[in-house]
């Protein structure tokens, strides 16, 4: 009878802080999985480079600032508005979009990018796969 036994977290540097510009990102390979790390209002987000809808490449696509619908006061559509305080990642295969900040889709709660810890020390930032 053979045991598994579970890989322990490996935690990996992948690149110097400055090279995580603020409302920006940087795409690395691990190993074998591919990362995108996101900084948005001082805080670093990473995130597979899977979409949660169609597997397309996501961390790469464009940010955008969340596109919200603006109601009058009876629930009657009057426009839409920037929201600058949730920015989006949009898959470039189908523009499925996913909060920078959760990795969720904000209509579609259950699609969510699977998310890694990422930290900051010393001017390096690391990921733990």
């Amino acid at each position: 009878m053979s045991t598994v036994h579970p890989r322990a977290p490996l935690r990996q540097a992948i690149g110097a802080s400055d090279e995580v510009p603020e409302g920006g990102r940087l795409v690395v390979d691990i190993g074998e999985t591919t990362v995108g790390v996101f900084r948005f209002k001082g805080a670093l987000y990473a995130y597979e480079n899977v979409c949660a809808h169609s597997g397309g490449p996501v961390c790469q696509g464009r940010l955008v600032p969340r596109v919200r619908e603006l109601l009058d006061d009876v629930q009657r559509t009057v426009g839409a508005a920037f929201d600058e305080d949730d920015l989006h990642i949009v898959c470039p295969w189908h523009g499925a979009e996913y909060s920078v900040t959760t990795g969720a889709h904000p209509g579609q709660p259950l699609f969510t990018l699977r998310g890694f810890p990422v930290e900051e020390e010393g001017g390096t930032v690391y990921v733990t796969l």
